[in-house]
């Protein structure tokens, strides 16, 4: 009987387009693994709308216990509950480890209303979380297996000679994320406006890039109607060539509402383009941006703050400019091969 080292178990939304977090970073680490091991050692089980074919994810998961060595649980939030408890049913007395690789940052305030699934969790070979605010979220709550590993991307990372720096009015700016209103798009465009107002003059520019979300399509079709002339909506970008499309700007802008994101893939676009990030302080905001490093920040909430830092900026605009090759440096450890290295070492060691 053919035998497997990883069984991934998530959401590859197989034969459908691939769009948000959970199933990129599902298929990318799937695909690491299989780059290291080879593609024969990985067995894929797609979650994916998986309620409406409960049995056949049963046989599926039962498969990949009985043939591979681990299993890897990446579930989406709706399949969390069910998931972890399925899969540890179903082995029995089978010896495979189980690991979860946690996509986003949402698990450790998720975890204090399901204390069942926690205490579930805790008997899991490893958590493996995206930052050490997480982790340490999660030790408060009496876990004892968790183990950070950032996201990560497999993305082209630009050479320093290929550094485009902006040099003159007006600074191009971007968003790079699904187009919603808890991702901050519409603080971007208000701050954007507001500063050029007040110096009264075109300072910067924004362009918009991502997949609206359906619940927010025609509420967004009625905003951009609004923008003026320097604001633009640019639609989907290809993923495969963000690198290009991105080094082209001054500054990406990430003035999300979500408290407990993870380490956003869009930062990580950013940074192989080398473009430094201003963004709302998020709870991991530290564990992804080194403050005058990589970026800037403001005060979560506090939207006026991203005003505040486009007004200090046009001063000086070299603030940003200098850090671009250091954008580079920290693109570099968030690479899939650094990332599946860390993955399989921190395994064994545990």
């Amino acid at each position: 009987m053919k035998s497997y080292k990883y069984g991934i178990i998530g959401s590859f939304v197989f034969g459908k387009e691939t769009y948000g977090g959970q199933s990129i970073k599902t298929k990318n680490f799937a695909n690491g693994l299989g780059e290291f091991f080879g593609e024969d050692k990985i067995m894929r089980v797609d979650t994916y709308a998986w309620k409406k074919h409960p049995f056949r994810l049963v046989f599926n998961i039962s498969k990949a216990l009985s043939k591979c060595e681990e299993i890897v649980l990446l579930p989406a939030y709706r399949g969390v509950l069910v998931i972890p408890k399925l899969v540890r049913f179903l082995r029995g007395f089978r010896k495979n480890k189980l690991k979860y690789v946690v996509v986003g940052g949402w698990l450790p305030e998720f975890l204090l209303k399901h204390k069942s699934l926690a205490k579930r969790l805790k008997k899991f070979d490893g958590i493996y979380v995206e930052t050490q605010t997480m982790k340490n979220a999660l030790e408060q709550q009496g876990f004892g297996n968790v183990i950070v590993l950032p996201n990560f991307k497999n993305i082209k990372v630009l050479k320093e000679d290929e550094l485009v720096y902006a040099k003159q009015e007006p600074y191009k700016l971007c968003t790079f994320s699904r187009v919603l209103k808890e991702k901050g798009i519409e603080d971007a465009v208000n701050a954007v406006k507001s500063v050029n107002q007040a110096l009264g003059r075109t300072a910067y520019t924004l362009d918009i890039y991502g997949r609206v979300d359906p619940n927010y399509e025609e509420e967004f079709a009625i905003f951009s109607k609004e923008f003026p002339e320097y604001i633009s909506y640019k639609g989907a970008a290809d993923n495969s060539k963000s690198t290009e499309i991105l080094k082209e700007y001054f500054a990406l802008l990430f003035p999300t509402h979500y408290f407990t994101e993870g380490v956003p893939g869009t930062i990580l676009d950013a940074y192989a383009a080398g473009v430094p990030c201003i963004a709302s302080k998020w709870e991991s905001f530290g564990d992804m941006i080194d403050e005058g490093q990589s970026g800037m920040g403001y005060a979560f909430g506090e939207t006026k703050g991203l005003e505040e830092i486009l007004l200090e900026v046009i001063q000086t605009p070299q603030i940003l400019n200098d850090m671009k090759k250091y954008c580079l440096s920290k693109a570099e450890k968030f690479l899939p091969k650094t990332i599946i290295c860390q993955f399989i070492q921190k395994g064994e060691t545990r």
